[in-house]
């Protein structure tokens, strides 16, 4: 879609003062999709040159914000972590077409804060940690948990940028499970629900994106049984964060959070082959 109230394109590399009517432009898909009469200027990261991804000395892996969702995908088919599998099952949940596959960005998917945002479920089930820069280059962390607050909001201040998600090593080191439903066979993710169990201290994490407005992630120091996982959700989850749209219903969404959580609870409790 052409957006006729831009009047210039900026390099990001090329300091200039921040202004009303500024948007970051990463890979576009979703600032081309629908009109947006606000924006005056578009600030391009396309040209900064930050490494896709990034493997640290200390086994963590960033993941700039400029990556795309194909690159990422083609990268987790070598990763020797025993979470690798989970990179791809998040990749193919965004049911996108080989155009958006190939420009969408991880940043841009976490920017826009969409409930079913796949790269959100990813990097909030593997504990990432946003990198944010303000426009006086003060940089702070945030976790993915908490960087997004509600269905498309998040902890962005204007002007400020999403640099990279780092997941921690230990992170990456876990044995995980997926549960995805949609209404239809190729929809909008309804519920999304990822665990993470810990081989280092017998740990267990729940993250239910999709189904809810925001991702909420559990953590138990030994595995829960199947009431204290309930419960937990039901405390961690109010009914209004419940998400309600024409990918599902809230009492929907709410059921096959529970049946899943229940199901991964029980992958992940028997011993790994």
């Amino acid at each position: 879609m052409d957006l006729n109230t831009v009047v210039e394109i900026r390099d990001a590399r090329q300091p200039a003062p921040w202004r009303p009517g500024d948007a970051w432009l990463g890979g576009g898909t979703y600032l081309f999709s629908e009109p947006q009469p606000h924006l005056r200027r578009l600030v391009d990261l396309s040209r900064t040159g930050w490494p896709p991804l990034l493997r640290h000395p200390d086994g963590s892996l960033e993941i700039a914000a400029t990556c795309t969702v194909a690159r990422l995908s083609r990268y987790a088919k070598d990763l020797a972590a025993t979470a690798a599998p989970l990179f791809e099952q998040c990749c193919r949940a965004f049911l996108a077409s080989f155009k958006i596959w190939n420009m969408a960005t991880v940043g841009g998917n976490l920017c826009n804060a969409l409930p079913a945002g796949p790269m959100i479920s990813l990097t909030a089930a593997l504990d990432g940690t946003c990198l944010l820069i303000s426009q006086a280059g003060l940089r702070r962390r945030v976790r993915v948990a908490d960087f997004v607050t509600g269905a498309g909001r998040k902890d962005l201040a204007e002007g400020e940028l999403l640099r990279s998600v780092t997941l921690p090593a230990r992170a990456l080191a876990c044995r995980t499970a997926f549960r995805q439903a949609s209404l239809y066979g190729l929809g909008r993710s309804g519920v999304l629900v990822i665990a993470a169990a810990d081989p280092l201290d017998g740990s267990l994490a729940v993250t239910v994106t999709a189904s809810t407005v925001r991702p909420v992630r559990l953590w138990f120091p030994s595995p829960p049984t199947g009431r204290d996982l309930r419960s937990a959700i039901g405390s961690a989850v109010a009914d209004g964060d419940w998400f309600d749209d024409i990918h599902g219903l809230p009492e929907w969404r709410r059921h096959m959070t529970l049946r899943f959580a229940e199901e991964i609870r029980r992958e992940l409790g028997r011993e790994p082959r």
